[in-house]
């Protein structure tokens, strides 16, 4: 696997392992929990909406991950890296600079 140094190297790499739209919709569907609930923690200093933003986060990540994509998540070698790009890919998901519907694998 190649070393990636800067996240400005990697995130190519990220797009590339989210090639499948349904993929890339639960990781936003995650992401969109996960700042949900830490608007919620902010609120209300409950800390269970931290254990929950948690829980969201990997658990939409890694279905799409295991079930769809059938690859290992990029998070294991690359935590911050890809925690970093979770929140890029979302934005331009959001702003529709990135399309939900990625290209399918061959």
């Amino acid at each position: 696997m190649t070393e990636y140094k800067t996240l400005k190297e990697f995130y190519p790499y990220y797009l590339s392992e989210h090639n499948l739209g349904i993929s890339r919709s639960l990781h936003f569907i995650g992401t969109f929990l996960v700042i949900l609930n830490l608007v919620a923690f902010i609120v209300s200093l409950n800390f269970k909406f931290i254990l929950l933003s948690v829980f969201f986060g990997y658990f939409f990540a890694w279905l799409g991950h295991f079930v769809f994509e059938k690859n290992r998540p990029a998070t294991f070698k690359y935590p911050i890296k890809s925690l970093a790009s979770d929140f890029i890919m979302f934005w331009q998901m959001l702003t529709f600079e990135l399309p939900f519907k990625g290209k399918l694998k061959e």
